[in-house]
């Protein structure tokens, strides 16, 4: 297999709720980018219901197909190869996903990419810059939460990560009993910079000797206050609440990185997932790294922090370069994760 001096993925993107197809150029370089949401479809619901993801994801994949084609001036016979998210999500959305790309491959004879879900959110940073290793990477998206250490090209070891609900989550649950409809998290961190950290929540794990989250105390710290408040009929704050539960959360990402950033040099600092998005915790980073004057702090440009294939097409670049292919036996795994740091860095 020859590998052109021009390289354009299709990539595909259908973990969650927004189907997604996209054509990248060089791994680099954006040329097409459709996304159709379906947070409308979900907020009636208060979150995502897989069953309803799966049928949209039917009815617009094909017409995202075609958009993406269009938009980047390719046809199939353009085309490197394709690439797709296999894991983690849910799983009747990744089968949309992974099916309508096996099919494209199969049928223009294209080299079909797996890609990890987690390694797109962290990829689309090099859509802005390239990535210099060895990394380090905070994705913060609605159902991950983790610390992921970079030291080469295509390898990626978690150092730490959520043992309950995910940051992007917790934000999701209490924006429920704040009444903010699906998704929270952006109206929340618009409330916090209206508001005060005037309830003190719990910083869970906080000084714990290792890199791993928990936010699901907080959330219950959370909950209970409020409704405590509404038990005596005391009125409480709104923006108060939100800016309380806003600096819990950005309070421990921002100390666990830190430390890990300690026992881990790396030259960059990565920010990626759908959380990353939100203004406190990337002004927080930009704040700590200035003690870190050998890593610099790459922020996942706000329209490429949720999901997206674009990010998928990015990573997909990588694997082609290192001849990471599969085959029609490829199945979605819901459960997907990369692999645990086996030893610590040396400084």
């Amino acid at each position: 297999m020859s590998f052109l001096a021009k390289d354009l993925i299709l990539s595909f993107e259908t973990s969650c709720d927004e189907t997604s197809v996209a054509v990248i150029e060089n791994g680099d370089t954006i040329l097409s980018n459709i996304v159709a949401t379906q947070i409308k479809s979900h907020q009636r619901f208060g979150g995502v219901v897989p069953e309803v993801a799966s049928r949209h994801h039917i009815e617009q994949i094909t017409s995202c197909i075609n958009d993406a084609l269009t938009q980047a001036k390719v046809t199939y016979s353009d085309l490197s190869a394709v690439a797709v998210t296999y894991g983690p999500g849910l799983v009747g959305a990744l089968l949309i996903g992974v099916t309508a790309a096996k099919a494209v491959a199969w049928a223009h004879h294209l080299p079909l990419i797996p890609v990890n879900h987690l390694a797109g959110h962290i990829y689309a940073a090099r859509l802005v810059e390239p990535i210099e290793f060895p990394a380090m990477a905070l994705v913060v998206s609605g159902g991950h939460t983790e610390l992921v250490y970079m030291p080469k090209e295509n390898r990626f070891e978690i150092i730490g990560e959520t043992r309950d609900d995910a940051a992007g989550e917790a934000y999701d649950k209490i924006g429920r009993v704040l009444g903010i409809n699906y998704p929270a998290g952006k109206q929340v961190d618009e409330m916090a910079h209206k508001g005060h950290d005037t309830f003190h929540f719990p910083r869970a794990m906080d000084q714990d000797d290792n890199f791993d989250f928990s936010f699901s105390g907080l959330k219950s710290a959370f909950i209970n206050t409020v409704h405590h408040a509404d038990q005596i009929h005391e009125t409480l704050n709104k923006d108060d609440l939100a800016a309380s539960f806003q600096q819990a959360v950005i309070d421990v990402l921002a100390d666990k990185t830190k430390r890990a950033l300690q026992d881990y040099p790396v030259k960059q600092l990565i920010l990626g997932g759908g959380v990353a998005a939100n203004k406190g915790l990337r002004n927080r980073l930009e704040k700590e790294l200035q003690a870190f004057p050998k890593t610099s702090l790459e922020l996942v440009p706000l329209s490429l922090c949720g999901d997206n294939a674009a990010m998928i097409g990015a990573a997909g670049e990588m694997l082609y370069r290192h001849r990471v292919f599969t085959n029609a036996t490829l199945n979605a795994d819901p459960s997907l994760e990369f692999e645990w740091i086996k030893e610590p860095a040396t400084n």
